[in-house]
């Protein structure tokens, strides 16, 4: 029997990838930090290919700038940035949603949303971390499966491209507001939409599905604006270090 090679490029520069996004979200490297890849191959313990296509990946995905002379740069956020990137997504969501509800095919997705949906019932109402934590989980799952219920390759990998940009997903800031009274609105208000979009969709409403997914994302800016208004909390947003915000 042949002995499983566990070094080889391809699993390098996977190691290298997931190690550097930590780095870079966990706030090890700020934004216009330089990439330098020899520090990096020490660090990571790669060689130099494996990092660049690593780093070449990062840039893809938009953590990394190249520099005109060669070599990356973390990239900076403003709240312009995460607001264009928010509403892409609500955009794509939207069209999904309009894809689930003219297409006829929606059955066992309703199904799914329902079920979701009413577990994020049961904790929207709760004030403990852990309901935090927990509507996480349960609201990337409804994300998910309505973004399935479309039956688009298409528009599920332009979905997972923006999703890429840090700070753009639906649930970019929810658990760094667990302290934050104010939050709790937000996400029973979240509950509710989720309430009227499968209605929409089980009723065969394009269009108003597509408005409600669509004015669904933008819960994410209201999340954001709270997180800055409570600059505090910021700390606990992965990435947090990227974004630029004026004084």
């Amino acid at each position: 029997m042949s002995a499983i090679v566990t070094n080889t490029p391809t699993s390098q520069t996977t190691r290298a990838l997931l190690r550097l996004r930590e780095l870079i979200l966990s706030g090890e490297f700020g934004h216009g930090d330089r990439m330098s890849e020899l520090p990096l191959v020490e660090r990571l313990g790669v060689s130099r290919t494996p990092l660049r296509l690593a780093l070449a990946t990062l840039e893809h995905e938009g953590l990394l700038q190249a520099r005109p002379n060669g070599g990356y740069v973390v990239r900076e956020f403003t709240r312009s940035d995460i607001h264009d990137a928010t509403e892409l997504r609500g955009v794509l969501e939207g069209t999904a949603a309009r894809f689930s509800a003219e297409r006829g095919r929606a059955g066992r997705g309703l199904r799914v949303l329902r079920a979701v949906n009413d577990e994020i019932g049961a904790v929207v109402h709760r004030a403990d971390y852990e309901s935090f934590e927990r509507y996480v989980g349960l609201n990337d799952r409804f994300h998910k499966t309505l973004v399935g219920m479309a039956r688009s390759p298409l528009l599920q990998r332009a979905l997972e491209a923006i999703s890429m940009v840090p700070f753009a997903s639906a649930n970019a800031f929810v658990l760094t507001e667990a302290e934050l009274p104010e939050s709790r609105e937000i996400l029973v208000i979240a509950h509710s939409q989720h309430l009227a979009l499968i209605e929409a969709i089980e009723l065969r409403q394009g269009a108003r599905a597509e408005s409600i997914a669509r004015e669904h994302a933008r819960l994410a800016l209201a999340n954001l604006e709270l997180v800055l208004r409570h600059r505090g909390t910021l700390s606990g947003v992965p990435g947090h270090s990227l974004i630029t915000l004026p004084a």
